[in-house]
């Protein structure tokens, strides 16, 4: 018989999953082609989820459910908070392009972003390997369909196909690391594999072997090199709403799985496991800056950019542990927390504007469509150009803070490979300004290859001008979000 208690902890995945279903149904009912009422109920059943979610935050409470199986803790009630804002801001910025794409016949788009969201709540909370896979399988089973979304465009279908064969061998690579790590430990549960490492009695070997594709999966869930492949493909592919849906709410998923499998679950292999996110994180940030600078099209650089803000990620994972020692866990995978929210936070702005300015019958993806935008409409080359300045870490934007925090992590801990990896971060980063700068030049110097003031619906205008105002107001004033990170990350290590 299932306790109060557990189901207290998953109310919200209740929440998500009985309204999925009903929206659904709810849907066929529906006539306009705009799918309004199916908007409507959709946002008003996010608002629910992430109030519910921000109220369990603020209560402090680590609830273990359905025989630890699940855990509700504060970083994962504040991460699942801000991954169903993230997807309501989705939502807003993409249904006019949706709409002029008659990708809104059917209610589907709604219905695969709750499952999406779902999947994502799932691996959030899950403390148990055969619960994170469950959730790694709803997310991308969702985002496999949200692409192939526009059934009549080659590019989207043809992007899905390489999403799915190569979102099947991670899959596949997780699951075998999953299977070595059972086979050597005998549970599933990350608390017991946590007690059956440190006991020091399981070969040293077999478990290496099991983090090995452990990893690899992660990797390729966060994006990195060299698990990145599919990145720029599907972003380009994708119809642009849906590359956001991917690109954004995700990543806050793919830290926490990172946190719990190798921080709650695998800390005594810590040694291992920080030695392939060092590697991981240094080739993520050569291969996606400099890939990037060869980039015209706004969509494949924003995706190689994405993976060399991973690499940022990364680096502070890799620095919470020195020598065996956790001193340092808590400043460092707070950082990556606080790195990883920003990231989400500029993306949204950024995907919002090359949204708002396709037009039915033209995507605005090349580089040089963002020509003279200054001319057209001032503000919102202004919103595009605060994102680009926060990507590219510059003072005061919240990517510079971010860039900031995970630096002092990695300086912090010490030893001369930390520093000098901190220096190549550096200079990766000097390197990403170039390309990120270059589009700032085009959209304020280049004279516009198109005429006509970019007009937005209202509640567009509204969600992308706060959006823009939290970039700068969050890098000017960042304690409140850092605070918040750090005390969801120091309730996580002590529980």
């Amino acid at each position: 018989m299932i306790d109060k208690l557990s189901l207290i902890a998953v109310y919200p995945e209740l929440i998500l999953l009985l309204m999925g279903c009903v929206i659904a149904l709810f849907d066929l009912s529906v006539k306009s082609r705009s799918r309004t009422a199916t908007y409507v109920v959709t946002m008003l059943t996010l608002a629910v989820v992430a109030a519910l979610q921000a109220s369990y935050a603020s209560t402090g409470q680590t609830i273990y459910a359905f025989g630890h199986m699940v855990v509700s803790d504060v970083m994962g009630n504040w991460l699942k908070c801000f991954a169903t804002l993230a997807m309501m801001v989705t939502l807003v910025y993409g249904r006019p392009y949706a709409a002029d794409r008659d990708m809104l016949r059917g209610g589907e788009m709604f219905v695969l972003s709750i499952f999406s969201l779902l999947g994502m709540f799932v691996m959030i909370s899950g403390n148990n390997f055969l619960v994170i896979y469950m959730g790694v399988e709803l997310l991308t089973l969702s985002s496999y369909a949200l692409v192939a979304l526009r059934r009549d465009h080659t590019q989207s279908i043809e992007a899905a196909m390489k999403y799915f064969v190569l979102g099947a061998l991670a899959s596949g690579f997780l699951l075998y690391g999953i299977s070595m790590i059972y086979g050597a430990t005998g549970s599933l549960d990350l608390q017991e594999v946590l007690k059956a490492v440190t006991s020091g009695q399981i070969k040293h070997q077999v478990l290496v072997f099991g983090l090995v594709f452990l990893v690899a999966g992660l990797a390729f869930k966060l994006g990195v090199v060299p698990f990145h492949m599919w990145i720029p493909d599907v972003y380009q592919g994708s119809p642009t709403a849906v590359t956001l849906m991917i690109g954004g709410a995700p990543k806050l998923a793919a830290f926490a799985v990172t946190v719990r499998i190798l921080v709650e679950g695998l800390t005594p292999l810590a040694f291992d496991w920080q030695q392939m996110l060092m590697l991981l994180a240094i080739a993520s940030l050569a291969i996606g800056n400099f890939a990037a600078i060869a980039q015209t099209n706004i969509k494949r650089m924003l995706a190689f950019s994405t993976i060399s803000h991973m690499g940022f990620v990364l680096i502070g994972m890799m620095s919470g542990l020195v020598n065996g020692h956790a001193g340092a866990a808590g400043g460092a995978y707070s950082s990556s927390m606080f790195y990883v929210i920003s990231y989400v936070l500029t993306t949204l702005a950024s995907f919002g504007v090359i949204l708002l300015l396709a037009r039915n019958g033209f995507e605005s993806e090349e580089i040089s469509d963002f020509a003279g935008l200054n001319q057209r409409s001032p503000f919102y080359a202004g919103v595009m150009a605060l994102c680009l300045f926060s990507l590219a870490g510059i003072p005061p934007m919240i990517g510079f803070y971010a860039k900031l925090a995970v630096l002092q992590a990695l300086i912090a801990s010490g030893g001369t490979l930390h520093l000098a990896l901190a220096v190549f971060a550096v200079m990766m980063s000097l390197v990403g300004a170039f390309y990120y700068l270059r589009v700032v030049k085009v959209m304020y110097f280049d004279a516009p290859t198109c005429s006509g003031e970019v007009t937005a619906p209202f509640e567009v205008h509204a969600v992308l001008s706060m959006n823009g105002a939290l970039l700068l107001v969050l890098g000017l004033l960042p304690g409140g979000l850092m605070a918040l990170c750090a005390s969801a990350i120091k309730q996580m290590l002590t529980s």
